[in-house]
């Protein structure tokens, strides 16, 4: 059967391409320096798409419910639904490339947003908990995004690279919180009860951040890393692994996910009811604003220097280093006086530190271990294991508050990020 002869233009076109950047490292460079630039764009709108519904989310469920100990619910059921959409968009991005899978999770993450706006509106909870899910995977696809600018970095730039895209990302996830009361007046002026207002936010920003991607990030970062490693396997005589090597990336993916899925737990769960608490003890929406925009502050401003130290001084350094910052996050939440603001924002921002530290740690280890072939499919199983142990930390911290207390909550969780040590001293066996 003969195709057509457009068809066959455009193959040509295609294969011409892929093959122009296969032979020029100048263009390669340039790509990846585009890459990182349009991704970052993204992250603007998508640190605010994320970091809107975040502040709020829990206080909607508690205004809904009535009740405090399902008030870590929102927080567990995005998360749940960013397990799902980043176990899709990995997938996706496998198949067709990075442009179609974060495109396809923002909007996702846009719709979810919507259904949050009309659940409160029409006081539905079950509508409120599936578009939560929903919701997620706006969530989902604003952490997939920093892998696109890994695509065609070197190992000497990946964590930096990862950095980047993340420090972008703070613009947007800092504003979303302090913009909490300027969204729940507007939304009040068109009808709609003032805690969904965050959402409106994050309906317009997850979408923008969809169209900026599907508009700009062509050619696809990852087909071509994809041409160019099979281009390399097609030109080595042997073209084989040898076992030694596949440990060492099985050992390296396994440390590298280990690192993050812990540093989620714990963030998840103290930043889950920070809000919750802070509303018991007289503060109002703007302060609990300005703490979260603190905390999401740090998860993401601090990056450019954390990827610098990650490709400096090794993955394993900085993870152990996340464990030891979010243990003193625990402490210090847990024993701040209730009515002490400046001590709840060095706490949570220590909490949005140590997070930063193991995500770009943990996400350096991913790429390292991996192989274009299949990275992306690595990377959205991995960031499924990250969503679903948020989900967990989420669900299990309203409950450990309305049975015990916030200080409570937090002692466990800085506790428990110490387990990040003795990860660290398995990987001294492997490469990192």
């Amino acid at each position: 059967m003969m195709l057509p002869n457009a068809s066959v233009k455009t193959l040509d076109a295609k294969s011409a391409l892929l093959q122009s950047y296969i032979n020029s490292s100048e263009k390669q460079k340039s790509l990846y320096k585009r890459t990182l630039l349009i991704v970052s764009i993204s992250q603007i709108f998508g640190g605010a798409g994320l970091a809107a519904g975040v502040t709020v989310g829990a206080l909607l469920a508690q205004q809904m419910l009535g009740t405090d100990a399902f008030a870590g619910l929102p927080s567990a059921l995005f998360t749940l639904g960013s397990a799902g959409a980043a176990l899709f968009v990995g997938r996706l991005s496998q198949r067709y490339g990075r442009c179609t899978g974060l495109t396809t999770g923002f909007i996702i993450g846009g719709l979810g947003a919507i259904g949050v706006i009309i659940s409160a509106i029409i006081n539905s909870v079950l509508l409120l908990f599936i578009s939560l899910l929903v919701y997620g995977a706006g969530s989902a696809t604003n952490l997939q995004a920093r892998y696109a600018g890994t695509d065609l970095a070197n190992s000497k730039q990946r964590a930096t690279a990862i950095s980047i895209t993340m420090v972008f990302t703070t613009f947007g996830a800092v504003a979303g919180p302090n913009l909490v009361n300027v969204m729940g007046k507007f939304a009040l002026s068109i009808g709609v009860p003032s805690l969904a207002g965050p959402f409106i936010l994050a309906a317009v920003a997850y979408i923008l951040a969809g169209l900026v991607l599907f508009t700009l990030l062509r050619p696809d970062p990852l087909v071509i890393a994809r041409t160019i490693e099979a281009t390399k396997q097609e030109q080595n005589d042997e073209g084989h692994i040898t076992t030694s090597n596949q440990v060492e990336n099985k050992r390296g993916v396994i440390v590298g996910a280990t690192v993050m899925i812990l540093t989620q737990i714990v963030m998840v769960a103290i930043m889950t009811m920070t809000p919750v608490q802070m509303r018991h003890h007289g503060h109002d929406l703007s302060a609990v604003g300005l703490v979260i925009g603190f905390h999401i502050g740090a998860m993401y401003l601090p990056s450019l220097v954390t990827g610098v130290l990650v490709d400096k001084l090794g993955r394993t350094a900085m993870a152990s280093a996340s464990g030891i910052t979010l243990l003193m996050a625990g402490l210090i939440a847990a024993f701040a006086p209730e009515d002490s603001m400046v001590l709840l924002v060095i706490a949570l921002s220590l909490l949005g530190l140590g997070w930063n530290f193991g995500l770009i740690s943990g996400t350096a280890l991913i790429v390292d271990s991996t192989e274009a072939s299949t990275r992306a499919k690595i990377q959205g199983t991995v960031d499924v294991l990250i969503a679903l142990s948020g989900a967990a930390g989420g669900a299990m911290s309203g409950m450990i508050v309305a049975g015990s207390s916030y200080s409570t909550l937090s002692i466990i969780g800085g506790f428990f990020s110490i387990l990040l040590i003795p990860v660290v001293i398995w990987s001294r066996g492997g490469k990192k």
